[in-house]
């Protein structure tokens, strides 16, 4: 979930936001005569890219240990599952990320055409290459895993070709309707876009409420999600970002808001780990990233990232560095499982996923490889349209 490129598929700082604050139920406003000015770089915001790719990365890595149903309870489970569940809120705070520049008004005044063109430009050969990377390089070569046509077509109507390759097809809706939420959400000013997202992440919330409620009544419901929907849930997300872009906290807040989203977060860990006890709660408060503790704990998270950024005095040699890894983030979220893969078919240890300890080494092998690999291919004609 760029400021020079989507990478998270959030979009280039070009398309950032302006430093001016905009005052609220009202749009920004500038002289026809004004020249425009230079969007500043958001630090903050790549800052926050950086650490949430870190967190998708050890989602899928220390998962492997979480998903060991008989190792569940001891201290490597606990440890693991820590870091997995702590980290869900990377997803929907890419999504946030992505909104605060896709939804500057300025990412749309030469229409929608233009828009898409861009966008889809810079996504869609990366959709294709990637897809065709995870099934015939891993699920074929690697695997060896029979994969029919009607299998392949299944997995494609699911968005589930590879573990995470879904975020794809969710960002790529999410640019569908961009051009019709920014021109509503600007005219409006902050308050609209406040009040879009509070309804768009409330009915979000009430929504995967109702399949645990469901069950307890002894019936199921799931939400059922495939590669034309996967981008509903994540609407509230996408104009909170562009909503929260400007909400500099002090430090009394900034720090609040850290403690408020950390102990979420314990409390979500807490409750994966019990399940299937609380039947109530799991079912009124889901574990997932569309969940109420992890939305709450992912604003906050946004917004103290965003005030964090606002006042520190960024050195230039600091500034590039966040900026180079920033923009690499998207060809990380790419390359990151295929490297992960490949341990796992040199390192028996890495495919039990049994051993915390190597889990643990692992992660950083993987994520240093990954960055290594995205930073070099950004520089190579041809090679830096699909990372």
């Amino acid at each position: 979930m760029t400021a020079s490129q989507p990478v998270n598929v959030a979009p280039t700082p070009a398309a950032g936001p302006a430093s001016a604050t905009t005052t609220p139920g009202r749009p920004d406003e500038r002289p026809a005569s004004a020249p425009a000015r230079p969007p500043a770089r958001e630090y903050g915001l790549d800052a926050l890219r950086v650490v949430a790719i870190c967190g998708v990365v050890a989602i899928h890595i220390f998962g492997v240990i979480v998903g060991q149903d008989d190792l569940r309870g001891n201290l490597g489970w606990w440890v693991a599952t820590a870091i997995d569940i702590g980290a869900i809120w990377t997803v929907p705070a890419f999504i946030m990320i992505s909104g605060a520049f896709v939804l500057d008004p300025r990412a749309h005044r030469a229409g929608p055409a233009a828009f898409y063109r861009k966008r889809f430009v810079r996504i869609l050969p990366a959709m294709i290459v990637w897809h065709v990377v995870y099934v015939v390089v891993v699920r074929m070569a690697m695997r060896g895993e029979d994969v029919t046509a009607t299998g392949l077509a299944r997995l494609l109507i699911d968005g589930k070709v590879f573990t995470a390759l879904y975020f794809l097809w969710l960002i790529v809706g999410l640019y569908v309707i961009a051009p019709v939420l920014a021109p509503f959400l600007h005219a409006g000013g902050r308050y609209r876009a406040l009040i879009t997202a509070g309804v768009a992440l409330g009915w979000t919330m009430v929504a995967y409420m109702i399949p645990g409620w469901a069950l307890l009544l002894g019936d199921s419901r799931p939400n059922i999600l495939t590669s034309w929907n996967r981008w509903w849930p994540y609407v509230g997300f996408f104009v909170a970002g562009w909503a929260l872009r400007k909400v500099v906290l002090n430090r009394l807040w900034t720090t609040v808001a850290l403690l408020g989203a950390g102990l979420l977060l314990v409390e979500a860990v807490w409750q994966f780990g019990v399940a299937p006890r609380h039947r109530l709660l799991q079912a009124t408060f889901p574990v997932m990233a569309t969940g109420t503790l992890v939305a709450a704990a992912t604003l906050l998270i946004f917004l103290a990232a965003v005030s964090i950024g606002a006042r520190t005095t960024w050195r230039p040699a600091v500034a590039r560095t966040v900026v180079r890894l920033s923009d690499a983030s998207f060809g990380v979220f790419l390359i990151h499982l295929l490297v992960f893969e490949v341990f796992r078919q040199l390192i028996p240890d890495v495919e039990a996923g049994r051993s915390l300890e190597v889990i643990g080494l692992v992660y950083p092998a993987v994520l240093v490889v990954s960055f290594a690999v995205s930073m070099v291919a950004a520089r190579i004609p041809y090679v830096r349209a699909v990372f």
